[in-house]
């Protein structure tokens, strides 16, 4: 199942973990929450938030499994698991204990490029309190992105932190659940990360960016211009657009009545149209134009905006709620035949021995995806001997891009950081699936920085 701990529920923690999660970016809505709480961050660059915590680990990218098992490990030896939570819903801790003893341990701490001894502070500040876990995007960019939250979860487990107030993993969740659609589909689908767009006659693009945002862009470009029709409809030119046959112009959401639900908190809201436009066309309007031209069945929008309303209830604070969403998620258990948490039973990493610099595809805190400000720097460590403002080539296994330098130490020096939404940084990334899902995995592959 797939339920984050509410943001409103971090509020009540002591500790707060920032794991890949960069919140003066990406979550600036969490910022007053935290506030006197005790902050930890694991992230390969010194954000705002590291700066300002009480333990920052700068690990290498990809070896954020190995820190949790590592963790989980040491928590057992030190006799900080929550024996009591554990023994009536998580009774496989023990296997999983020993699974974590194949990780040598100087060889793993050498490779994360991480101390005993932060391993120790780690502990000492979570053990007996109320921690929430709050894990960005960035540690799912690999091919076992799953298992990699699976082992923050197994922590968190033996902790004892679930179904508990103030306690919890908050991550990326689903902004639909407990919400029913109201349309019924039965068309094939396909994989955002493999599509051959060649294989169709007609592509049409809804508020995005494929040319960019999909990984393997080269790939996606040669296959976009195979198709005999290209439409695309949104608010932003961008480098779909310029390739497109048709551009339709959308409105924005002043302009339109929408329903907004979170992938990190349990809010509904209802936005009613504030202005009058005569630029652009609403998805709803569209969507009925064509439904009249192609003889499908449509109901009224205020039909479907009722919809939406059924699953929304108030509460105390005044705002509105989906209806029957967990308060504190696996407060009875897990959602599994036994009601108990399943730990993994393999690790499917190994030490990466790979040359190359490892590639971060972060949020831009000037642009959403490629629209806005977008960025046009690949940001380096000063030591590396490249000049601020040089023009170098940065180069995977999929392709290249050339960029314009620019400084950052804040990063590791054996990292490279390209927003997402840089143009041409997915020509670097591949077009290959993770493991356990359909997942891109935006941060794979390594690069090499050349002049």
């Amino acid at each position: 199942s797939n339920k984050t701990m509410p943001i409103h529920e971090i509020a009540k923690s002591e500790v707060v973990v920032f794991w890949g999660r960069n919140p003066h970016t990406t979550s600036s809505h969490l910022l007053p929450l935290i506030k006197g709480k005790t902050i930890i961050v694991i992230d390969p660059i010194k954000t705002p938030i590291a700066k300002m915590a009480d333990l920052h680990i700068q690990l290498k990218p990809h070896t954020d499994q190995f820190l949790a098992m590592l963790l989980a490990r040491f928590l057992h030896i030190e006799n900080g698991c929550d024996e009591e939570f554990l023994e009536k819903y998580a009774s496989g801790y023990e296997e999983y204990y020993e699974l974590t003893q194949n990780l040598r341990i100087k060889a793993v701490l050498d490779q994360m490029d991480v101390s005993l001894g932060q391993l120790g502070d780690f502990l000492r500040l979570v053990k007996e309190k109320k921690v929430a876990f709050v894990c960005g995007v960035g540690i799912q960019k690999y091919h076992n992105g799953a298992d990699v939250m699976r082992s923050i979860d197994a922590l968190a487990a033996m902790l004892g932190l679930f179904g508990k107030e103030g306690c919890g993993v908050n991550y990326l969740g689903a902004s639909r659940a407990n919400i029913s659609s109201p349309f019924v589909t039965q068309s094939k689908r396909v994989s955002k990360v493999l599509t051959e767009f060649s294989s169709f006659e007609t592509v049409f693009v809804q508020g995005a960016n494929p040319l960019s945002q999909m990984p393997d862009s080269n790939r996606v470009r040669a296959s976009m211009e195979g198709v005999k029709n290209v439409v695309y409809f949104g608010l932003f030119e961008n480098e779909t657009s310029e390739m497109a046959d048709l551009v339709i112009p959308a409105k924005n959401f002043l302009y339109k009545n929408d329903v907004r639900t979170s992938y990190s908190h349990n809010r509904i809201s209802f936005m009613p149209k504030v202005a009058e436009t005569d630029v652009g066309i609403s998805e709803y309007d569209l969507s009925a134009y064509l439904c009249r031209e192609f003889g499908i069945a449509l109901e009224s929008e205020e039909f479907y905006i009722n919809h939406f309303k059924g699953f929304a209830v108030q509460k105390i604070d005044g705002l509105l709620y989906v209806d029957k969403r967990e308060e504190n998620p696996y407060s009875n258990g897990f959602d599994t035949k036994d009601g108990e948490f399943v730990f993994l039973d393999e690790i499917g990493s190994k030490i990466d021995e790979e040359e190359g610099m490892y590639l971060i595809t972060s949020k831009s805190p000037t642009s959403l995806n490629s629209q806005f400000y977008r960025q046009e720097s690949a940001y380096l460590h000063s030591s590396l001997g490249f000049r601020e403002g040089e023009m170098v080539s940065v180069t995977s296994a999929s392709g290249s891009v050339r960029l314009v330098v620019r400084h950052n130490n804040d990063l590791r020096s054996d990292c490279v950081l390209i927003y997402s939404g840089t143009k041409g940084v997915n020509n670097l990334t591949p077009s290959k699936h993770a493991l356990s899902a359909k997942s891109a995995i935006f941060q794979e592959n390594k690069v090499e920085v050349k002049r």
